[in-house]
């Protein structure tokens, strides 16, 4: 029989909630080999630790400011061995009829010995959450994409990403600094990001805040069209002519708060 300890990090920004659970930890340890990872004010230093120290077991709040755990969940599915997620929430019981749908463990704050007990001895049988099941439950958009590097998750801010533009199987995030690649579908990303980004062509969506304005250019062979001029990167990006209507409307915008 295997008697390893369960491992287990704590995710909260409130210093007493991760006091509370770290102390019902070691009640259930009379009855579970546990091993405290560590503990996490946020998603970030959470990512941090997990980089250094593997886990099977994150106990994460769901609102935290900077990055909520569902969207901890999300990019904890990119570690080489994601661990098991279970959420802890003062969400009202009607609000997680979500979470019951899509058969997602959640322990309702204050938390009980006996809840947190059952649910540590069903971690062993438990999978990794998909992101089917994660996106949705009631979340706010993402603030950061995630790619993987070098077994590392990477976090990208989403208000330093310029573009997203498919190609092949990838979608490259173009940030003033930098290239990463991503493996998502570009359609998915214009929903849940649709208010921050303007499509100009079937395989790229531009950031409305990095456009400085249009520019009307010759290929050559003469035809002319339009391409978007850049906050912070020389790089243009052509202006597909379905997509022609955004040179009026963006450039509007761009005209009115360059005249602001």
């Amino acid at each position: 029989m295997d008697e390893s300890p369960l491992r287990v990090l704590i995710v909260d920004d409130e210093a007493p909630a991760r006091h509370r659970l770290r102390e019902l930890l070691d009640d259930c340890g009379a009855v579970l080999p546990i091993a405290l990872v560590g503990e996490a004010q946020n998603g970030r230093e959470a990512l941090d630790i997990l980089h250094a120290v593997p886990a099977d077991l994150v106990l994460t709040d769901i609102h935290m400011p900077g990055m909520d755990g569902i969207e901890l969940a999300q990019h904890l599915l990119k570690l080489p061995r994601p661990p098991v997620v279970i959420f802890t929430t003062a969400y009202h019981e009607h609000a997680l009829a979500a979470f019951d749908v899509n058969a997602v463990d959640y322990l309702v704050k204050p938390v009980r010995v006996q809840r947190l007990l059952a649910a540590l001895q069903k971690v062993p049988r438990l999978k990794p959450m998909t992101v089917e099941k994660l996106t949705q439950l009631p979340a706010s958009a993402r603030r950061f994409l995630s790619v993987t590097e070098r077994s590392r998750v990477v976090l990208v801010p989403m208000d330093e990403v310029v573009y997203l533009k498919a190609e092949l199987k990838y979608i490259t995030i173009r940030t003033a600094q930098r290239e990463y690649l991503l493996e998502e579908s570009l359609t998915r990303l214009e929903q849940e990001f649709g208010a921050r980004f303007v499509r100009v062509h079937r395989n790229c969506l531009v950031a409305r805040d990095f456009i400085r304005g249009f520019e009307r250019r010759a290929n050559d062979d003469g035809d002319a069209h339009w391409e978007v001029l850049l906050h912070g990167i020389p790089e243009t990006l052509p202006v597909s002519r379905r997509q022609q209507y955004v040179v009026r409307e963006i450039g509007r915008e761009v005209v009115n708060g360059a005249a602001a």
